[in-house]
C-alpha cells in the first residue's frame, strides 16, 4: 500500500512538473511582446549563451568535421568517389551534426549554468524578493534568456558548420591530396543542388537553422524550469543543475528526429 501511495505521489508529481513547464513556456513567450522590456538583461545573456560558448563551438565543429571526412573517406575510397568528401561534410554538417553538437554543447554549458543561477536565487529566496517588489520573475528571469538562446543558438550553429566544413577541408588536402578547389565546388555543389525555398534559400539551410531554434527554446526553458523548481539548498541546486542537462540533451535528440521528419517530408533532399 505504502509502495502503491509513493509511485502515485511520484506520478502526480510528474504531471505537475510537466504541467507548470507548458505553462512556464507559455508566460516567457507572451512576455517577449510585453512592456517592460529588459533589453540590458538580454545583452547580457546573449554574451553569456552566444559569445562565452564560441570556443567550444568552434572546437567541436572543426575536429567533427576533421573525423566526418577521415571515416567517410575511408569508405568512399572503395568506391573511388573521395572527390565528394566535401558534399558528405557538408550535409551531414548543416543538416545534421552541426545543430544537434551546437545544441548539447550548449545544453552542458549554458543549460547547466542557468539552472544553477535560478536555482541559486530560488534558494536563497531572491526570487520570493523579486515577487514582493511587484517585478515578476518570468519575465525578469526566463523571457530574456529564452530571446537570447533563439537568437544566439542558430548563429552558435552556422559558425559550428563553418568550422565543420573547414576541418573537412583541412583533411581532404592534407591527408587525401584533394585540391582545395575541388573540396570547395563538391561543398557548393551540395548546398546548390539540394532545391531551394522561394528560389533563394539552399533547403539546407532551412534544416540548419530551423533546428537550432527550436533547441534553443527547449535548452532555456527547460533550464528555468528546474532552477525554479529548486528546492533543499544547495544540495536541490546540484540536482537542478543535473536534470536539466539530462532533460535538455534528451529533448534535443527526439525533437531532432521529428524535425528532420516533418522537413524531409516538406522539403525533400
Amino acid at each position: 500500500m505504502a509502495l502503491l501511495q509513493r509511485i502515485n505521489a511520484a506520478a502526480r508529481d510528474k504531471v505537475f512538473s510537466l504541467q507548470e513547464a507548458f505553462v512556464l513556456a507559455w508566460n516567457a513567450f507572451r512576455f517577449i511582446f510585453a512592456r517592460p522590456f529588459y533589453g540590458q538583461d538580454v545583452i547580457q545573456q546573449m554574451d553569456a549563451i552566444g559569445v562565452q560558448s564560441l570556443g567550444i563551438v568552434v572546437l567541436t565543429g572543426f575536429f567533427t568535421g576533421m573525423v566526418l571526412a577521415l571515416q567517410s573517406a575511408v569508405q568512399m575510397q572503395r568506391f573511388g568517389a573521395t572527390a565528394y568528401v566535401g558534399s558528405l561534410v557538408t550535409a551531414s554538417m548543416i543538416r545534421e551534426l552541426g545543430p544537434v553538437l551546437a545544441g548539447l554543447m550548449v545544453a552542458g554549458r549554458v543549460g547547466s549554468g542557468i539552472a544553477a543561477q535560478i536555482g541559486s536565487m530560488r534558494v536563497t529566496e531572491q526570487i520570493d524578493a523579486l515577487n514582493v517588489m511587484g517585478t515578476d520573475p518570468i519575465k525578469k528571469l526566463v523571457t530574456p534568456r529564452l530571446i537570447a538562446a533563439l537568437l544566439m543558438l542558430p548563429a552558435l550553429t552556422v559558425i559550428n558548420d563553418v568550422a565543420g566544413i573547414f576541418g573537412g577541408n583541412v583533411i581532404a588536402k592534407y591527408y587525401l591530396q584533394l585540391p582545395t578547389s575541388l573540396y570547395w565546388a563538391t561543398v557548393w555543389d551540395q548546398i546548390s543542388t539540394g532545391g531551394f525555398v522561394l528560389h533563394f534559400i539552399p533547403n539546407d539551410f532551412v534544416h540548419g537553422l530551423v533546428k537550432p531554434f527550436v533547441f534553443g527554446g527547449i535548452i532555456s526553458l527547460t533550464a528555468c524550469h528546474f532552477g525554479l523548481r529548486t528546492t533543499g539548498g544547495t544540495e536541490g541546486v546540484g540536482v537542478a543543475t543535473t536534470r536539466t542537462v539530462v532533460t535538455a540533451s534528451i529533448l534535443i535528440l527526439v525533437t531532432d528526429y521529428f524535425i528532420t521528419q516533418a522537413l524531409l517530408a516538406l522539403l525533400p533532399a
